[in-house]
């Protein structure tokens, strides 16, 4: 999970999975949506690749990308978990 944290961290991958909430997308796509180069945009897919937080599908020359949910649902779990367990200990006064 940490690398998920990671992959949160920056404000330029939470703006391309904020992007592929709306829908799939190819680099170049996701690439336009930004004033950084392409090669740093790759950076940033490769690092939410690997928290599995996108998916990526070649088709033809392209690679479209997509969110993977099922990461954000562990994650939102753990933190729903953490919440409830704080909730359950005695307060002190």
């Amino acid at each position: 999970m940490n690398i998920a944290f990671k992959a949160l961290d920056d404000p330029t991958r939470r703006k391309i999975l904020e992007l592929l909430r709306e829908k799939d997308l190819t680099a170049g796509e996701i690439a336009d949506a930004f004033e950084i180069s392409k090669p740093s945009i790759s950076h940033h897919l490769d690092l939410l690749r690997q928290a599995d937080m996108v998916v990526s599908i070649k088709e033809g020359q392209f690679i479209r990308y997509s969110l993977n949910t099922t990461v954000f649902d562990g994650i939102m779990k753990w933190i729903l978990d953490l919440s409830q367990q704080k909730d359950n200990k005695p307060r002190k006064k």
